[in-house]
């Protein structure tokens, strides 16, 4: 599925949203390279990042022009949490506070809802800094704070 839309000064960008299957080879080094760029290298959390959950999930990838600019995906639930799950929210720092995240956070959201209309909610686990950002998507602090990776994160569950 590919969703066309613009930036606030009028230039294009596209949404793609691809079963793991449907990823070109391009597509997933775009992934990986963004995912590692800003969680290893810039946020300097040494993790296994390949953990077996891509292949069950949606990915949500966000091109401005040829560039992946922004990142996330929707796991089912039962993959990691009992609900379903939005993770691996990453945005280059060369295209942060234009919203991208926002975006694919409402397309992740209202495309977990459309697949499972009788779902119970999104849990997520939230870097404990980001709480108000989740919040103002209606997500609510569901955990005591906690280490993951070495960083500050929080458990947060979206319901309707």
């Amino acid at each position: 599925m590919t969703l066309s839309t613009k930036n606030p000064d009028n230039s294009p960008f596209n949404i793609l949203i691809k079963t793991f299957e449907e990823l070109s080879p391009f597509e997933l080094y775009d992934i990986l390279a963004l995912r590692n760029e800003v969680f290893v290298v810039e946020q300097q959390a040494i993790y296994n990042d390949t953990d077996y959950a891509d292949q069950k999930s949606h990915h949500f990838m966000l091109y401005d022009g040829d560039e992946l600019a922004s990142y996330i995906r929707l796991i089912p639930k039962g993959i990691k949490y009992e609900e379903a799950s939005i993770g691996r929210v990453v945005t280059s720092p060369n295209h942060r506070y234009k919203g991208f995240s926002r975006i694919l956070m409402i397309e992740g959201m209202k495309l977990e809802i459309q697949l499972n209309p009788t779902s119970e909610g999104i849990r997520i686990s939230a870097q404990s800094y980001l709480q108000q950002f989740y919040g103002s998507l209606g997500f609510v602090v569901c955990s005591e704070e906690y280490l993951e990776d070495g960083l500050p994160h929080v458990e947060m569950v979206f319901t309707r």
